[in-house]
């Protein structure tokens, strides 16, 4: 399988968490493997099948991504798809990038910090659809070195929630 996740209890609603997920501005702030740049281009709130773009780099080799929304249940579930695009033909990638909300504890998720709602964030990269994923994704590492960088993003994204 070619995907890998990581979850983590949050003691939040889901709409708080998944407000701050379909904001691209806050992405660069969340991101774990420090790979984001920002400077987002696309509509915020992100929403079904919104298109954005964001500021990368890795090492000293800067580009933009361009992202889809590919799957979106309001307050439950956000995924994009990221490319590398030169002259609008996709050329590299294919992997996903998805957050699905589930609440815990038996409540809804909807009462929040004041009712106890806690919810589960699980973040999941998926690089099943990419491609040439043995070259842009396995040989240079990437499956090994995102469990540790997802982990920081729930942690950043905990942080975020709680502000």
């Amino acid at each position: 399988m070619r995907a890998i996740s990581v979850s983590r209890d949050f003691v939040a609603a889901p709409r708080q968490i998944f407000a701050v997920l379909r904001d691209p501005a806050r992405h660069a702030e969340l991101d774990g493997s420090g790979m984001l740049r920002g400077r987002p281009q696309g509509p915020s709130p992100l929403g079904p099948g919104d298109r954005f773009s964001m500021g990368m780099a890795q090492g000293r080799i800067a580009y933009r991504s361009v992202n889809v929304v590919v799957e979106y249940e309001k307050d439950r579930l956000i995924a994009w798809e990221t490319w590398g695009e030169f002259r609008g033909r996709r050329l590299v990638g294919g992997q996903r990038w998805r957050y699905e909300l589930t609440p815990v504890d038996g409540t809804d998720g909807t009462d929040g910090i004041e009712g106890g709602g806690t919810t589960r964030v699980t973040h999941t990269y998926d690089w099943s659809r990419a491609r040439l994923p043995r070259l842009i994704v396995e040989l240079p590492g990437y499956p090994r070195r995102m469990g540790p960088a997802m982990t920081t993003t729930l942690e950043r994204l905990a942080s975020a929630v709680r502000d």
